[in-house]
């Protein structure tokens, strides 16, 4: 059993910052290929971000380039999502999602597809 646990979401004006932190139970996500999805209300999924094994290597989704930065602690079991400058459309549900598998380096899977485990979601909210 895999649990995956988000916080650190919450209310924000438009331009402000979130630091959103997912911390792994029940197994270890240090060789996994780690992602952020944000679900919004009436949207598609989006995959915000997904990283490699190590941190060494990341994809980001064309909207949150140089406003968004996932970073991890494999010693910590917690991955991060610091999300600058945020807009109201991004009022989502942010969730983490682990691979489940071994992974490769430098390879991080943006097909939301590739990931098994999932959190309960952290909401954030952008307001105008």
């Amino acid at each position: 059993q895999v649990q995956l646990v988000e916080s650190g979401g919450g209310l924000v004006q438009a331009g402000g910052s979130l630091r959103p932190a997912c911390a792994a139970a029940g197994r270890t996500f240090s060789n996994h290929s780690m992602a952020w999805v944000r679900l919004a209300p009436g949207k598609e999924r989006d995959l915000v971000v997904a990283v490699d094994r190590s941190g060494g290597r990341a994809r980001y989704a064309d909207s949150v380039k140089g406003r968004f930065t996932i970073s991890r602690d494999n010693a910590k079991h917690t991955v991060y999502l610091q999300m600058n400058n945020l807009k109201p459309e991004e009022t989502a549900a942010y969730y983490c999602a682990d691979r489940g598998l071994p992974s490769p380096f430098y390879i991080a899977y943006t097909g939301v597809g590739e990931y098994r485990y999932w959190g309960q979601g952290t909401q954030v909210t952008v307001s105008s």
